[in-house]
């Protein structure tokens, strides 16, 4: 008899089980991927930058500066919906915009800004994509908030919005500088 039960109750148990993942999982945001790297030292590069060929800018050049690093490319659609986010917020020189032009041809790249302005302090060039994975970068666009310290503090997903910029980016950008 107790075999029997055992038999109809284990199953039972694993079913609400699942059910109780399922729900979970469908109650999370998708646009809230945890990253490994938040707290941590951001992964060093050394790229060219796009408007200068020859030259190069890396990590180490933003030491002492709090700063965004804001993986973008010509061929995507959801950086044209921030990108006028960007162009203001660059002209109001609040932190420094550091681009990271991901998979992307130089040109492409360069036409790009120049049809819809260039809100970045310096852009570099990713061509193989590689320093985009060291950074966790999953698609484009994302942003990153860096410390003084070289520390990875933030990371959105997706393009930055006003609110996103306004009640998360900002204030995070204002308290780090204090520190």
């Amino acid at each position: 008899m107790k075999a029997l039960r055992l038999r109809l109750v284990l199953p039972l148990v694993v079913f609400l089980a699942l059910v109780v993942l399922l729900w979970v999982g469908l109650s999370r945001d998708p646009r809230e991927v945890p990253s490994p790297l938040i707290g941590k030292p951001a992964p060093t590069f050394t790229l060219p930058l796009l408007h200068a060929e020859g030259k190069t800018l890396g990590t180490a050049d933003m030491t002492g500066q709090v700063w965004l690093l804001n993986v973008w490319a010509s061929w995507c659609v959801s950086c044209r919906i921030e990108h006028p986010l960007l162009v203001e917020l660059a002209k109001a020189n609040v932190v420094p915009v550091i681009g990271l032009n991901y998979k992307d041809k130089r040109a492409d790249g360069l036409a790009w800004l120049a049809e819809h302005g260039d809100p970045y302090r310096h852009s570099v060039v990713d061509a193989d994509g590689r320093v985009g994975i060291d950074w966790g970068v999953y698609g484009v666009p994302e942003t990153f908030v860096v410390d003084k310290a070289g520390i990875i503090r933030y990371k959105q997903i997706g393009p930055v919005t006003k609110e996103s910029l306004e009640k998360t980016i900002l204030p995070l950008v204002r308290e780090l500088r204090k520190a």
